[in-house]
This record gives structure tokens, sequence and C-alpha cells, in this order.
């Protein structure tokens, strides 16, 4: 019998939430099943806690009715997770890349970092940003 790394746990917990709450629009489902009472949110334009991330991702999706995401890699040490996506429907014509990082205590989100880019139009050495 195997057991499931704590690390292994942390991602599916980070992808479960990432893709309920962003693809398929259950925030408010996401945010009971995966979120912690505390949240530290270090993306700018959210404010701290669980009702600033509520109301960043709600917003997201109201700004954002067309976007789609692509998850291209999820890295994890220990309690922390990145998550690697391509979105189109965003601000750039050609698509945005964004990382996604979480820490994750006792198999919940607590804290959050992010950065987003677009996807240049060219690329000097022929390779996607994604």
């Amino acid at each position: 019998m195997t057991t499931e790394s704590l690390t292994e746990q942390n991602k599916k917990t980070v992808l479960a939430f990432y893709k309920e709450a962003h693809f398929d629009g259950d925030v408010d489902g996401a945010i009971a099943r995966y979120v912690g009472d505390t949240y530290i949110q270090h993306t700018a334009a959210a404010e701290d806690g669980v009702e600033g991330l509520r109301a960043f991702i709600n917003g997201f999706l109201t700004a954002f009715p067309n976007a789609k995401g692509d998850i291209r890699h999820v890295l994890a040490d220990g309690d922390l997770v990145a998550v690697h996506a391509y979105w189109t429907g965003l601000v750039s014509e050609n698509g945005d890349v964004g990382i996604d990082m979480f820490r994750v205590k006792n198999g919940k989100l607590v804290e959050h970092w992010d950065v987003f880019a677009p996807v240049p139009a060219t690329s000097k050495n022929g390779n996607t940003v994604y």
C-alpha cells in the first residue's frame, strides 16, 4: 500500500480549487472546500482574507466572461504549489501567461502570490512562454 505524499495532496488541493473556482465558476463552493479561515493575499489588486479572494475571483470572472485557461505545469515543494497557465480571453491578443503560487496548510489554501504577462507576438528563441 502506498501513501500519497503531503506534497502530492497539496498539488491536488490547489488544482481542484483552481479548476473549480476559475474554470467552472464555482467560487463559493471552491472557497468553502479548499480555502482556510485565514487567507493572506499578495496580489496587489485583491484584499486580504477570504472575502477579498471571493471578490477578486468573482470580479475576474465578470470582467473576462470569455476567459479560458489551460494549466501547462504544476510544481510543488512541500507546502508551496505553483500553477503555470496559459489564458485566452483576457488582455493580450496572443493570450496571457500566469503563475499562481499558493501556500497550503492543513489541506487548505492560506496564502497566494501571482504574476501575469502577455504572450508576445514573436520570440527570438522560437519557444513559447508557456
